[in-house]
């Protein structure tokens, strides 16, 4: 069984924000796989299920989506290289998309509650949103919507990450790293 996490915010507030770009892939592939809602009140999350993969959004906020993912790794037995975690990282442009395994949470709250609570040895994909121009500003900035120049890449980005998500069910994850990362999405 394989568990991908969409990391954001519950709350419609928070829908279009840049935090919330998690949520926004496991929207994508919870449609494309036509997976089930399994959510029950424990899994502190939305949980959707097809015959081999689970799709989780925590609904804990972002600084403690580690609860929801280890009750619900705990829950279904699920290994920790079979957990994938989808995240917004400043420190990549604006729809660039990069994978790799283990790793820092590189001042990432969700990441950081995840792995306090999990470990760090899981695909982690990284998907940028770009920096604001002073420190001080990182939290508005990520809880802020998109502009409307980053709208018109959204929907191809997205889709083009859920179509690399799935591909990490049968490829290496360094084949799919060599064929899907992202310097920028060009539609």
């Amino acid at each position: 069984m394989l568990l991908i996490v969409g990391l954001g915010n519950p709350g419609t507030q928070y829908e279009n924000t840049r935090h919330n770009i998690g949520f926004k892939v496991i929207d994508k592939l919870v449609d494309d796989f036509g997976a089930r809602d399994v959510s029950k009140s424990s899994f502190q999350g939305k949980l959707f299920k097809t015959s081999n993969i689970l799709f989780l959004k925590p609904s804990t906020f972002m600084n403690l989506s580690g609860n929801s993912v280890q009750i619900v790794k705990n829950f279904y037995k699920i290994e920790l290289e079979d957990i994938i975690v989808i995240h917004d990282d400043i420190d990549l442009p604006f729809s660039a998309l990069r994978f790799k395994n283990g790793g820092g949470h590189g001042g990432h709250n969700g990441l950081r509650s995840i792995d306090s609570m999990i470990g760090k040895e899981y695909t982690r994909v990284r998907m940028g949103v770009d920096k604001p121009s002073y420190k001080s500003q990182v939290a508005d900035y990520v809880l802020a919507n998109f502009s409307v120049e980053e709208e018109k890449k959204l929907a191809g980005w997205i889709a083009h990450t859920a179509y690399a998500v799935k591909e990490l069910k049968s490829k290496t994850l360094n084949e799919v790293k060599s064929r899907y990362s992202l310097k920028s999405f060009e539609s």
